[in-house]
């Protein structure tokens, strides 16, 4: 009987540290206190807010000129590399004047012919007037006073032709001063075709330009949702895309007032307004890059914030979950800058309030 029971009590002492074991090992379940500890909870802080609007683009030179033929001829001599550094005044090229010179004198000579043909008709107007002092029949007479108005008119007309012919040779005369034509800036010399240098050119050909490689721009667009935030001279941080550890500095320097050509007529498509940055000299920059640039739109220091995703819009209102000693209050707030991570508290929260996003 004494065994039966020693057995009875061993058994519940081993029942007893077992169901021990399995507690110790066991994991307690999650103590909640009024519904908090299973939501997401940020601290009002106070932090520089700024707000920046993302923008993409290529990199090209802000300086450029541009070069064009000054009238039709030969090219004689090019003084040039594409690529080489020039100096502004140096001589580019040197054109055939040939066939300027002939067009020249061959106005020269026309407005003399001009000239001329003038003096004989004032003469034959003269002897006209002359003559109409002379009894003359009345027919004689009416004929002398046309003949004496025609001349009159043809005269203005040869007066308008002379002023067009010294307007044209005019402009002959300091085109074929640029025969050696001179560089109007400083810098690196780009040919349009560097594998087709031209051997002769028409007016207004373009042949090339001349580039600032110290100054270089980023073109990007933005939609009309951002155009209106953008204003000349905000700073902006630039990242070369092929080169993830190189950071520029740069600042917005125009900003376009019409949309990008087609967007505009096509309502389905957001329109596009180009904004130029200027860039910091960097050894790695060169034109034609991708380029990622933040431009900062606004910039509030020492404010009080709170992530985003915590505020709640109630018609035009806005208000947060406060947790307090009694659990959570519905708290009514004013807000001003915004960003997607953050928002700034004007009225309504203070430092180190929580608020819970339930």
């Amino acid at each position: 009987m004494k065994k039966k029971i020693w057995l009875g009590i061993a058994a519940l002492i081993i029942i007893g540290i077992s169901f021990g074991l399995y507690s110790l090992s066991s994991p307690k379940p999650p103590v909640v206190a009024d519904g908090l500890d299973s939501t997401l909870q940020f601290e009002v802080t106070k932090e520089n807010l700024s707000k920046t609007i993302d923008v993409k683009g290529k990199s090209s030179y802000l300086n450029e000129t541009v070069i064009y033929a000054p009238y039709d001829a030969s090219i004689l001599k090019w003084n040039v590399k594409d690529g080489m550094q020039i100096k502004q005044g140096a001589t580019l090229f040197s054109l055939d004047r040939t066939k300027i010179h002939n067009e020249i004198a061959q106005l020269e000579a026309q407005l003399q012919k001009s000239a001329l043909e003038a003096r004989l008709s004032d003469l034959q107007a003269n002897v006209a007037d002359t003559e109409a002092t002379l009894s003359l029949s009345e027919a004689d007479a009416k004929r002398g006073f046309v003949e004496r108005e025609k001349n009159k008119i043809m005269n203005e007309l040869n007066q308008v032709n002379d002023q067009i012919s010294k307007t044209e040779l005019d402009s002959k005369r300091k085109k074929l001063q640029q025969s050696d034509f001179k560089t109007p800036a400083s810098g690196i010399f780009l040919f349009d075709d560097a594998n087709a240098i031209p051997k002769s050119v028409h007016e207004n050909d373009r042949i090339g330009k001349i580039v600032d490689l110290d100054k270089l721009q980023l073109v990007s667009y933005v939609g009309e949702q951002d155009v209106f935030q953008i204003k000349e001279g905000m700073p902006v941080k630039v990242k070369i895309n092929a080169l993830k550890n190189v950071t520029l500095t740069g600042k917005v320097v125009s900003v376009s007032k019409f949309a990008k050509t087609g967007t505009e007529q096509n309502a389905s498509q957001s329109a596009q307004f180009q904004v130029n940055i200027s860039l910091s000299k960097n050894e790695n920059l060169i034109a034609g890059l991708s380029l990622t640039g933040s431009i900062e739109v606004a910039n509030k220091p020492d404010v009080l914030v709170i992530p985003t995703i915590a505020v709640q819009r109630e018609k035009d209102q806005y208000y947060v979950m406060l947790k307090s000693g009694n659990g959570l209050e519905k708290k009514y707030i004013k807000i001003g800058l915004e960003t997607p991570d953050k928002t700034e508290v004007v009225e309504g929260l203070k430092e180190k309030d929580t608020v819970v996003l339930q």
